[in-house]
Order: C-alpha cells, then sequence, then structure tokens
C-alpha cells in the first residue's frame, strides 16, 4: 500500500526501474527482431545457438544455466531450432536418457551470417545515447545483473554449468 505522501499516479509507474527495465526489453525484444528478420530466431534462440555453439554436447539442464532461461520454457526454445534443423540432439554415451545438443551445418551457417544484424541490433538499441553514456549505462546494468543475479528465478550459473561439462570455455 502506497504511503500517505505518495501519490497514486501514471508517472509513479512510468519512472519505476521495473517499469524502465520492462518497456527496454520490450524495445530491444523489437528492435532485435527486426535486424535479425531474415533469420527468424528470437534473442532466446540466438542466446542459446551461441551457447551449443561454443560448448558443443551441452545439455539442456546446462544450457538453461549458462544462458539464464527457465528450464521448462527452454525445452520449446530447443524444439524450434531443431524443427529449423538448427541443431540436434543426440543421446549422451554415458546416460541414454540425456541428449547433447550439437549445431547442425545449417545452424552453424546461421550463427555466422546473424552476427552483423546481431551487431546492428546492439548497436541500435543504445544509439541514442550519446559514447559516454553507452559505456555508463552497460557498466551499470551489468553490476545491477551481477549484484542481483540471486533474485531471479533462473540465475545465472554458467560457471557451474560448465564444470559439469568438463569444459572450461
Amino acid at each position: 500500500m502506497p504511503s500517505k505522501s505518495t501519490p497514486i499516479t501514471m508517472d509513479a509507474v512510468y519512472t519505476a526501474p521495473g517499469y524502465l527495465f520492462r518497456r527496454m526489453q520490450q524495445i530491444a525484444v523489437s528492435i532485435f527482431v527486426e535486424e535479425c528478420s531474415a533469420f527468424d530466431l528470437t534473442p532466446v534462440q540466438y542466446a542459446a545457438l551461441v551457447a551449443i555453439h561454443t560448448h558443443p554436447g551441452i545439455d539442456a539442464t546446462r544450457l538453461s544455466a549458462v544462458i539464464a532461461f527457465d528450464r521448462s520454457t527452454l525445452g520449446n526454445v530447443i524444439e524450434r531450432l531443431e524443427s529449423k534443423a538448427l541443431i540436434e540432439r543426440k543421446p549422451s554415451r554415458e546416460d541414454k536418457r540425456v541428449k547433447l545438443l550439437h549445431l547442425t551445418k545449417a545452424g552453424a551457417i546461421v550463427l555466422r551470417d546473424i552476427m552483423s544484424s546481431v551487431e546492428r541490433a546492439q548497436v541500435r538499441m543504445l544509439q541514442p545515447l550519446k559514447p559516454a553514456d553507452r559505456k555508463t549505462l552497460l557498466a551499470l546494468l551489468m553490476q545491477l545483473v551481477d549484484l542481483n543475479n540471486e533474485a531471479s528465478r533462473v540465475p545465472l550459473r554458467a560457471e557451474d554449468a560448465l564444470e559439469h561439462l568438463g569444459k572450461s570455455n
């Protein structure tokens, strides 16, 4: 319940950090989708492709930790990437129930080809700001994300996930 000194106004909503983060997320996704429209990928699908490229043979649980994305929702992302023939699932030698993820040749090509579009999207997101303000914003966002990692429904656990893979990069 708001305190008596805090008026109930839309300005209070429009200036709240959570609202601003949500709006910027909407804007960021919109710019990404527009710049990368030729590839028909979402930002999460792109992140999954990068993680699978970087860590071939990663399983879905570890992938979830590496990209900080909900494991149950990630299943849909993996299915979409597989249906687009960008990744393939192969059973683990140690445990046939575990499926390991690998880029296909088509996935590697898409990942290579999308990079300039992704870069354009990132530049567009920050374009309205002065160069010094871009650096400041990114530094502050990285600090906020790092310091609030444990408050996330899906905290980033890249190091833990990769340790189980036996890989360090």
